[in-house]
Order: structure tokens, then sequence, then C-alpha cells
């Protein structure tokens, strides 16, 4: 692919569609980062915007010039390769978090919003993964060009109608009393752990660049796109009372302001969820099979029983533990990106 915009635009799709997951689209991930701290949060979704930009371009350019196959050998770069096999298989740990995460996200839309069991929820979010997976999942990752677009459509949408209608609501949340150590950590933790967890998809697709201007310009359409999602989605979530009571709040704030395209936008969470699910059980089986000699649908049904497990903590606990837990393991890839330019390997 050559410089151009259509190549630039491309990049900066699949890095939002990489990153917009279950917890982007539920809003309760923009909350435990960002809208807790009211005002304050909008500070730090510049500082997550800035940092999307700046580092998601680093980590393709990287790897454009190291030419690296896939994120173990950016890791080895990185960390050098003793160091590497260890945040690798952190990497697998974090990934199997995540894969709990979207399943109890899962059972929160069954429970939450469509008043059916959360285990019901788990279990058939399980069945149809198995299924994607025995059958190929090739036509499911298309499923994020429909989805992604119209959920960005429908958050800026809805951000307007809702300062439209109650903007006060922006201001009369907790605002620059909440400036504590969490809320200056919080952004940094957020990119941090998304970052890494766009690293098994940014780094083979710059590979295959032959034009850093263009890996530039998907970075900074890719990390541009992602700060109008967290703004927007923060506008609208602070005009939820008791925002934090709520697993799936923007689903709550889209009943409220939007309550015609309410349906609309359950699927369009459930779709990111289950799309989510896919993604990574996709890269958990490709790791594992390497190492464990048994037939592939033996070992996701391992990774869902597992991940099955771990999601009955419930999806609002494992969102506020697991994920600022993952953000404090990821904040040493921040520091090394951010090395100086000269610093960087020759194209």
């Amino acid at each position: 692919m050559r410089g151009n915009w259509g190549a630039a635009f491309q990049i900066g799709a699949v890095y939002v569609g990489t990153i917009v997951g279950a917890g982007f689209a539920t809003g309760r991930e923009i909350v435990e980062f960002f809208t807790q701290y009211g005002v304050s949060g909008l500070v730090g979704i510049g500082i997550s915007g800035f940092l999307f930009i700046w580092l998601g371009t680093r980590i393709m350019i990287i790897a454009n010039r190291i030419q690296a196959i896939s994120y173990k050998e950016f890791n080895e770069y990185l960390f050098g390769r003793k160091i590497a096999f260890l945040v690798n298989a952190l990497m697998l740990l974090v990934l199997i978090g995540v894969t709990s995460v979207m399943l109890s996200g899962a059972g929160a839309v069954f429970h939450e919003q469509l008043g059916i069991s959360y285990q019901i929820g788990i279990l058939v979010t399980s069945a149809f993964s198995i299924f994607v997976m025995t059958y190929g999942i090739k036509g499911l990752f298309s499923v994020n060009m429909f989805v992604v677009p119209i959920m960005i459509f429908f958050s800026v949408v809805l951000a307007v109608e809702v300062l439209i209608t109650d903007a006060s609501s922006l201001l009369s949340t907790p605002g620059f009393e909440s400036l504590s150590f969490k809320w200056m950590i919080s952004p940094f933790l957020y990119a941090a752990f998304n970052l890494a967890m766009a690293m098994p998809v940014l780094v083979p697709l710059a590979k295959e660049m032959d034009n850093e201007k263009t890996l530039r310009w998907g970075g900074l359409i890719g990390g541009g796109a992602l700060c109008l999602i967290l703004f927007t989605s923060h506008i609208s979530l602070s005009a939820l009372p008791n925002v934090e009571s709520f697993e799936i709040p923007m689903a709550e704030v889209m009943k409220n302001f939007m309550a015609a395209f309410y349906w609309l936008y359950i699927v369009v969470i459930y779709g990111e969820i289950f799309t989510s699910v896919i993604g990574n059980l996709f890269g958990l089986e490709r790791q594992l099979k390497n190492v464990i000699k048994l037939p592939s649908i033996l070992i996701v049904f391992g990774i869902l029983s597992i991940a099955y497990v771990i999601s009955q903590l419930g999806y609002g606990s494992l969102i506020s533990f697991l994920y600022p837990l993952f953000g404090y393991m990821s904040l040493i890839l921040l520091v090394l990106l951010a090395k100086p330019m000269n610093q960087l390997p020759k194209k």
C-alpha cells in the first residue's frame, strides 16, 4: 500500500476497531477511567487522546522499521529477549482476563437490558463463540466495519442531544475537586492498557506499509477518532445520575435521550462484545496451539471454561479491578515507546 489518504484512513479504521471493544460500547470503561472524575475527566481524555496519537503511531513506525511479524518480535526489540519472554506470557494472561471481562459484559447486557439471566448471556455467547471458531472467523471481523461506524455516529449524535437537552449536566458532576492521584494516573493507565492490547494488530499491519507518512497519518486519524469517541461518550455519560451504579451506562443514556434507537444500540453493544470475544479467542488459540498439542476446539473450550469462572466476579467488578491492574502492568510500555526519535531504529 502506498502513502495515500485511502491507506491512511484504512489504518485509522483498524486502529479504532481494535481498541473500541465492549468497554467503549457499554461506557463502563469510560466511567471507570474518566467520567467518575467529572470535568477533570475531560483533561484525562485529552491526555489519553494525545498518547493514542503519539505512541500508537510510534508502535507502527518501530514495527515497520524492524519488520516485526508479530508483537513477540516487537516486544523482543523493546524489552530484550529474556524479558520479552515474560512480557509475552503476561500478555497471554491479560488476553484471558480481557476475554473474561467480555463474557461478563455479555451477561450484563442480557441481565440489565434484556431482563434475561446473567448466566444465560454468558453461556449463549460462549456457545456462539465455539460455533464461529469451529467454522471460521473471517466473516465475523467484517462486523466491525458495520458496528464501529454506527457506534461512532450514535456517540456523536447522543452527545449533541445531551448538550441541547441538558448541557448543565457536564458541569454538575464532580469537578476539579476530584484532582487526586487516581485522576492523574488514570489516562496513562488507560492508554497503556489499550495500546498493549492493540499491538497484536498494529504491529503486523505496519509491516505491510511501505511509506511512513501513511502510518503517521493513520495514527493521527485513528488516535483522533478514539479521542472523539471518549469525549462525546463522556458528555453523554455525565448526564446520567448515579452513572457508576450501571453496568451498561451508555444504554441507559440512550434509553433516556434517544429511546427510538435504544434496541439498535443494544445490538451494537452486543456486536462489539461478541467480536471482542472472538478476536481474543483467535489470538489465544494461535499462541497456545504452539505449546499445547491439542485440537483447536479443545483449546478454545478450555479458554472459555477459565474465562467463565473469572466472569462470575461480575462485569463492573472486573472492569474496576482488572483494567487498572493491566494498565499498571503496561506502564513500562509507555516509557519505552517514548524514547527520543534518534534512538529509534533507522529505516
